[in-house]
C-alpha cells in the first residue's frame, strides 16, 4: 500500500512529522488529526502489521478506546477476552513430573473499580487499521514506505523549528519539511533518539530470548481458551488466546544466566513447537496452521530522556523496551501518545504555557520506570523453574507440624499485587502545575476538601448516573469525549442547598478575566444550538451532577443560565449501589463530595484529575480555579473577587 508525498500548495509545512505507524505513532495521529492539526505520517512498512507483534488491550485501554468511539469497531472483530489467569505448575505430590492447574485469579479483580473486567486480545493489526481508517476520515493517511534520514532543530525559526528530512525506502525520492514538531514512535530502533544521541539504560543485565508463535492447535490441554502460566521441569510457557480460534504461545529459548547463552541465539518453528509439547505434558498439542513465528532477545530498558527540546519527542517502544508477557506494550504507547496530544493541542491552540510541555515525559517515564521494575521481576520468576519436588514436600510436611504457613508461590504473588497497575488503573501522575498538591500556586480554604476520595494525578472514578433529559442512564466518566477539552463536573448535591452556590459560580465564571470566560470562543455567538460539550469554549466541557432524584430536578429552573446551556450534560445521581446503600447520591459518596454541598472536580482532558474545589456561596471557588488554571494557562486570569 504504497503512498506518495502530497503535493497541495503549502505541504512543505506541518504542524508535526509523525515517524512510526505503529500503536503510538497512530493514537498521537488520530487524537491530532481530529483536533485539525497539519500531520506528515510516514512509516518504513509498505503494509499495516500483517501477523505477530502486540495484541493485549487492558481493561483501561478500552476505556479510552470507547472515549474516542472506537472500542465498537475494534470489537467488531470479535476478540478473544481474558477474564481469568490460570496458573499451572508441577504436582506437589507424587513423582512431581507432569503438571497440574495450581490456581486461577481474575484478570481484573474485583477491587479494581473497571467496566470492562477483561483483557481483549486481538492482532495487532486489525487494530491499526481502526486507527487507519480514522484518520482517512479526518484527511491523514500514512505515507508508506518512507522513512526519515536526519533532522535539526533551530528555535530561529520560532514557528517552524524543525527540519526533516524523508526519503523513500528504496531511494528514488526524497522530501525536505518544515514542522512545528517531530515525533518518533519508530520502536526499540528508534533513528530519532540515536540521532538525538539520548541513551537506553538497561534495568537489568538479563536478558532472554523468546519464541513466540501464533497459530491453531488442536490440544486436550483445558485451559487453552484462558490465559495460562504455565511452569514445567522441562520449561515455561504463556498461553495467550486469541481471535478466529487462535492460540498466542511465548516459550523461553535462553537466558543470559545460561552458560551457553548468547542474545542471537534462534530456534526453528518445529524446535519451539517440539519444546511446547515437552512442557505441556502429559497433554498432547498439535498445529492445524501456523500463522506468525519470531525469535527475538528481550531486555528491559528505558531511554534517559524523552525530549531534549519539547520540539522532537519519543514515546512508545522507542522509550521503553521490555518482555510483552504483561501485556502492556500497546497500552503504555496509547496512553504516551494521549499524554503528549493533549499537551501539545492545549499549547498550539493558546491556551496553555509550553512549560506544559516539560510535564510530558516526568510524567510517562515514571510510568514507564514502574512498568520495568514490574517486568523485571516478572520475567524473573517466569524464567525460574519449579523447585525439587523434594523441596516442595519438605516444605509441605514442615507446615503439617503447625509452622507458619507456606506462602503463596511468589509469582502468582507477584501478579495478583502488580493487577491494579497492569489494567491501567493503577497508574497516577505525580504532583506538577496540572495535578495539584499542597505546594500548588492555588491556595485556599476550598481547595482540595478533607473528604474527598478523588486524587489529583489519578483517574476520575466511574459513576452510574441518569441524564436529565432522557432518562438514559449512563456512565459519567464517558459522557465527554476525548475533545481536548478540560472536564468540569460540577457536583451539586441538593438543588434547594446550592442553589446560591451554583448562580455565584456561573456569575464569577462569566467574569471578564475568570478561566472560563478568557477563553471564550470567537464564534460563541453563532454557535449551534446542538453544540453539547464546547458552545462557550473550545477547552471546557461542563457537566452538573445533581444528588437528587430525575424527577425533582428541573434544569430551567435549578440551573442558572450558563450551566443550562449545557442541558445535555445534566444528571441525576439517583442510581442504587449495593456498595453504598444509604447513600442519597452514590456519585458524591464514592468520590468523597458532600451530598447536599457538593464540589466542583477538574478533570484533565485524558480523564485525571487536576483539582477538586468545595462549591461555596461567594467567589471563593472560582477564585481557586483561576489559581489553579493560572498556573500553566497563557493569560492572566482574574484578580481575587471580595468574598460575597
Amino acid at each position: 500500500m504504497e503512498t506518495q508525498p502530497s503535493h497541495k500548495s503549502g505541504s512543505t509545512h506541518y504542524d508535526i512529522v509523525i515517524v512510526g505507524a505503529g500503536p503510538v505513532g497512530l493514537m498521537l495521529s488520530t487524537c491530532l488529526a481530529r483536533w485539525g492539526y497539519k500531520i506528515k505520517h510516514i512509516d518504513n512498512r509498505a503494509e499495516p502489521t500483517a501477523t505477530g507483534r502486540a495484541d493485549g488491550i487492558q481493561p483501561r485501554s478500552l476505556d479510552l478506546l470507547r472515549n474516542m468511539g472506537l472500542k465498537s469497531d475494534v470489537m467488531a472483530h470479535k476478540p478473544a477476552r481474558v477474564y481469568e489467569v490460570a496458573f499451572w505448575d508441577p504436582p506437589k505430590t507424587g513423582d512431581g513430573k507432569g503438571i497440574v492447574r495450581t490456581g486461577t485469579w481474575a484478570s481484573c479483580p474485583s477491587f479494581i473499580d473497571a467496566r470492562y473486567a477483561f483483557t481483549t486480545l486481538l492482532h495487532q493489526g486489525m487494530i491499526e487499521r481502526v486507527f487507519l481508517a480514522d484518520l482517512k476520515k479526518n484527511g491523514v493517511e500514512v505515507q508508506r514506505p518512507w522513512t526519515i534520514t536526519g533532522f535539526t532543530s533551530n528555535e530561529k525559526d520560532p514557528e517552524y523549528p524543525v527540519t526533516v528530512e524523508l526519503e523513500h525506502v528504496d531511494g528514488t525520492a526524497k522530501e525536505t519539511i518544515k514542522a512545528k514538531y517531530l515525533f518518533g514512535g519508530e520502536g526499540g530502533k528508534s533513528f530519532v533518539r540515536d540521532q538525538l544521541k539520548i541513551k537506553v539504560t538497561h534495568k537489568d543485565p538479563i536478558s532472554y530470548v523468546w519464541g513466540v508463535m501464533d497459530g491453531v492447535v488442536k490440544t486436550d490441554f483445558p485451559d487453552i481458551k484462558m490465559k495460562c502460566t504455565i511452569h514445567s521441569e522441562h520449561g515455561s510457557i504463556m498461553v495467550i488466546p486469541r481471535e478466529n480460534n487462535m492460540v498466542r504461545l511465548y516459550i523461553q529459548i535462553a537466558s543470559s544466566t545460561d552458560a551457553d547463552f548468547h542474545p542471537r541465539k534462534t530456534a526453528t518453528a518445529e524446535e519451539v513447537q517440539a519444546s511446547a509439547k515437552r512442557i505441556l505434558q502429559p497433554y498432547s498439542i498439535e498445529w492445524e496452521r501456523l500463522e506468525w513465528f519470531s525469535v527475538y532477545p528481550i531486555g528491559q530498558g528505558i531511554s534517559e530522556k524523552y525530549t531534549l527540546d519539547h520540539r522532537v519527542f519519543l514515546g512508545g517502544d522507542a522509550c521503553h523496551t521490555h518482555s510483552p508477557k504483561a501485556g502492556q506494550g500497546m497500552n503504555t504507547a496509547f496512553l504516551d501518545a494521549q499524554n503528549l496530544a493533549w499537551k501539545i493541542h492545549a499549547v498550539e491552540a493558546g491556551f496553555a504555557n509550553k512549560s506544559i510541555l516539560e510535564t510530558y515525559e516526568p510524567e510517562r517515564k515514571d510510568v514507564a520506570e514502574t512498568l520495568l521494575s514490574f517486568d523485571n521481576k516478572y520475567a524473573k520468576l517466569f524464567s525460574q523453574k519449579p523447585p525439587p519436588i523434594s523441596t516442595v514436600e519438605a516444605a509441605s510436611n514442615a507446615n503439617a507440624e503447625g509452622a507458619a504457613p507456606t506462602q503463596e508461590n511468589e509469582f502468582i504473588k507477584t501478579f495478583k499485587e502488580a493487577c491494579e497497575f497492569t489494567s491501567g488503573y493503577g497508574v497516577f501522575y505525580k504532583a506538577n502545575a496540572l495535578n495539584w498538591s499542597p505546594a500548588h500556586p492555588a491556595q485556599s480554604h476550598v481547595v482540595h476538601p478533607a473528604s474527598t476520595k478523588l486524587v489529583p494525578g489519578r483517574l476520575f472514578m466511574n459513576a452510574d448516573v441518569t441524564r436529565v433529559v432522557d432518562a438514559n442512564v449512563v456512565h459519567l466518566e464517558q459522557e465527554i469525549p476525548l475533545n481536548g477539552s478540560f472536564r468540569l463536573f460540577i457536583f451539586a448535591g441538593k438543588p434547594a442547598v446550592t442553589a446560591q452556590a451554583l448562580r455565584d459560580l456561573a456569575s464569577n465564571m462569566s467574569r471578564k478575566g475568570s478561566f472560563y470566560s478568557a477563553y471564550t470562543r470567537p464564534d460563541v455567538d453563532t454557535v449551534s444550538h446542538h453544540e453539547r460539550h464546547n458552545p462557550h469554549s473550545m477547552f471546557f466541557s461542563v457537566c452538573t451532577v445533581f444528588a437528587e432524584k430525575r424527577s425533582n430536578i428541573e434544569i430551567s429552573m435549578d440551573l442558572p443560565a450558563l450551566l443550562a446551556r449545557y442541558n445535555d450534560n445534566v444528571y441525576a445521581d439517583d442510581r442504587w449501589d449495593r456498595r453504598f446503600p444509604d447513600a442519597k447520591g452514590t456519585a458524591h459518596v464514592k468520590m468523597g463530595l458532600d451530598e447536599e454541598r457538593g464540589a466542583v472536580v477538574v478533570v484533565r482532558p485524558d480523564g485525571y484529575v487536576g483539582v477538586v474545589v468545595a462549591l461555596s456561596e461567594g467567589s471563593a471557588t472560582v477564585d481557586a480555579l483561576n489559581q489553579y488554571f493560572g498556573a500553566f494557562c497563557t493569560k492572566k486570569l482574574g484578580e481575587t473577587q471580595s468574598q460575597l
